[in-house]
């Protein structure tokens, strides 16, 4: 194919030449912008290093998130395969035949390693690092071994799901798409290795997944982590959840519910990610039944609302599911007709706080009862 040439590069070539160059010109005008992009010699912004967990040393912060109080499960088994259950990308579903929940404060790392540092070497340190501080080791994986599609990062489909997709669903991740820090966690990799471990004396558990990046053909800047080791590590620190939720009485929810149309109670509780009702949910369950039937003409929805965390679409399937979890149990548990109730699911459409703190984030969840007339 030939391009035409501006007047001055025309003057300034011979014909021959100058038809050759031009496709070179355009190429490197495309390519430098990628060209310019760097890998992040810096700490994310806001991130700072466990109190009780050394970071390797020479390794890069890509991102970093904490919650005050927040469900873990700590993988002590190889992943294998959930028959008939696939995920929202069409991966055949993969979970450890043993886990341990974990609740407590969750601090997040994504950590770019030191150029040329092996996946081995560094959760053979962190191993030591935990051996030294009392702790030990309560599972160990490498490649294969550990179950599940070895080389898929976060957001794979098609095939099945992955270490990385068990210790932190996809929807769950906040880093901002094609960014340096979401690369490291799509990307595909090799090598990969595995540590569970607990530190009784700081009533702390452990989880590193470290794996070499092996993208020679992504675009910018994800190509720029090619060959290099990522470190991701999660810390649970045991803590008990504070407990400032009170529980609504049956008059409260009538009185509410007569000035404002609606009641939020944050007494009804979930596992993570999860749409059962948790038995701790019992004493708001019985005020809401004890409601319903002070008045049996009564009807009304039961709607289930979600923090800002992970996509709307997520969220909307689990705040109807939560929702419904809530109708089945009076219904079964307490023999309020289900014609009385409409579970409604809304996602996190409707804060009542700002989702960019915890604080907020714990107000956004809760289940609301609405008058349907």
């Amino acid at each position: 194919m030939r391009f035409p040439l501006p007047d001055r590069l025309r003057a300034a070539f011979p014909a021959r030449i100058a038809q050759w160059m031009w496709p070179v010109l355009l190429c490197l005008a495309a390519c430098l912008p990628a060209l310019a992009a760097v890998l992040p010699s810096a700490d994310a912004a806001g991130s700072r290093d466990h109190e009780h967990l050394r970071r390797f040393d020479g390794s890069v912060v890509l991102s970093y998130s904490q919650a005050a109080y927040e469900a873990f499960a700590l993988p002590l088994s190889p992943l294998v395969h959930v028959p008939g259950e696939t995920d929202a990308k069409n991966n055949a579903v993969f979970r450890p035949s043993s886990s341990k929940p974990l609740e407590g404060r969750l601090t997040s790392f994504v950590y770019l390693l030191p150029e040329g540092r092996s996946t081995l070497e560094i959760v053979r340190n962190y191993r030591d690092e935990i051996v030294q501080a009392g702790g030990s080791a309560l599972f160990e994986c490498s490649g294969e071994d550990c179950g599940g599609e070895a080389t898929y990062g976060m957001f794979g489909g098609g095939s099945r799901t992955s270490l990385a997709m068990f210790l932190r669903a996809p929807e769950k991740v906040t880093d901002a798409y094609r960014s340096i820090a979401w690369c490291a966690r799509d990307s595909k990799h090799a090598d990969q290795r595995y540590l569970a471990a607990e530190v009784p004396a700081h009533g702390m558990h452990v989880s590193v997944h470290a794996y070499r990046i092996v993208a020679p053909d992504a675009a910018a800047p994800c190509a720029l982590l090619n060959g290099r080791t990522i470190a991701v590590v999660d810390v649970v620190d045991a803590r008990e959840r504070e407990q400032k939720m009170v529980t609504v009485s049956a008059r409260e929810m009538a009185g509410a519910i007569s000035s404002s149309g609606s009641v939020a109670l944050y007494g009804i509780l979930f596992d993570f990610n999860q749409a059962g009702v948790k038995p701790e949910s019992e004493p708001a369950l019985i005020e809401i039944a004890k409601y319903l039937g002070d008045d049996p003409a009564m009807k009304v929805l039961i709607v289930g609302h979600t923090d800002g965390v992970g996509s709307y679409a997520f969220n909307l399937d689990l705040s109807q599911r939560r929702a419904e979890a809530v109708v089945e149990a009076l219904v079964s548990r307490y023999r309020i007709a289900r014609t009385r109730l409409t579970p409604v699911g809304v996602s996190f459409a409707s804060p009542v706080a700002s989702n960019r703190s915890e604080e907020g984030r714990a107000r956004n969840r809760r289940v609301a009862i609405v008058d349907a007339g």
